[in-house]
C-alpha cells in the first residue's frame, strides 16, 4: 500500500522509478539492482526501517527519511551517520522528488522548520564535547587552509612559515581536537564552530 502511494505521488516524475529493495518481479526474481537513493517512511526515527536506512547511509548509499514524528537528537544522529535528508512525511510529491534528486547528487536536505529547530539547539552542534585545549589563532588559520584542501608545503608557502612549523601546527591541531586524520580534524573544527566552509 505504501509503495502504491509512493508510486502515485512520484508518478509524474519520469526521472524517478520506484523499486522495492526485496520485492520480486512476476518471475519471482529479486530486483536486479540496488536503488540509487533509499527512501524510507516511518512513524519515528526509532523504527527498524530507519536503522536499515542509517546502515545503508553509513555504507555510502544516499538515504532520505520521511518521518511522521521526527525528534531532533535522533535526526541529528541520522544526519551524522550519512543520511541525506530527514523530512516530515507531510511533504508533497514535488518536495520528495527534489529531496531524492538532491540526495542522489550528494546534498543534504532539511525543510525550513528542521533547519530552524537545529539552529535553536546549539548543544547539538558539538554535543557537549569540550576541547581539552583551545586552538591558537595560528592553528585556526592552518585548519582553515587544511579545510581548503592545501597540503603542508602549500600552507607553508601561503603563511610564509617553514614546512616543519606547519607539521608542528597540524600535529597540535589533531591532538587538541582528538582527530585521527586531517579530514576528521576539519570535521571536528566545523562541529566546534572553529571554521566555516
Amino acid at each position: 500500500m505504501a509503495r502504491a502511494g509512493l508510486e502515485s505521488l512520484l508518478g509524474s516524475y519520469p526521472a524517478l522509478k520506484v523499486i522495492g529493495g526485496t520485492d520480486k518481479d512476476a518471475r519471482g526474481v529479486e530486483s536486479e539492482s540496488p536503488p540509487d537513493v533509499l527512501l524510507v517512511e516511518a512513524d519515528t526515527l526509532a523504527d527498524p526501517a530507519v536503522r536499515e536506512a542509517v546502515d545503508w547511509a553509513s555504507a555510502g548509499g544516499p538515504a532520505v527519511l520521511l518521518v511522521h514524528n521526527p525528534a531532533v537528537e535522533p535526526a541529528v544522529d541520522a544526519l551524522r551517520a550519512g543520511v541525506k535528508a530527514v523530512l516530515p512525511s507531510t511533504m508533497d510529491g514535488a518536495e520528495i522528488a527534489l529531496a531524492i534528486q538532491a540526495a542522489a547528487a550528494g546534498l543534504v536536505v532539511l525543510d525550513a522548520a528542521g533547519v530552524e529547530t537545529f539552529l535553536r539547539v546549539p548543544s547539538l552542534v558539538a554535543r557537549g564535547e569540550k576541547l581539552t585545549e583551545a586552538l591558537t589563532g595560528r592553528e585556526v588559520e592552518v585548519l582553515e587552509l587544511i579545510a581548503a584542501g592545501l597540503g603542508n608545503k602549500e600552507i607553508a608557502a601561503r603563511m610564509t612559515i617553514s614546512e616543519h612549523t606547519v607539521k608542528f601546527h597540524v600535529a597540535s591541531i589533531m591532538g587538541k581536537l582528538g582527530a585521527g586524520s586531517r579530514t576528521e580534524a576539519v570535521t571536528l573544527g566545523i562541529r566546534h564552530g572553529l571554521i566555516m566552509i
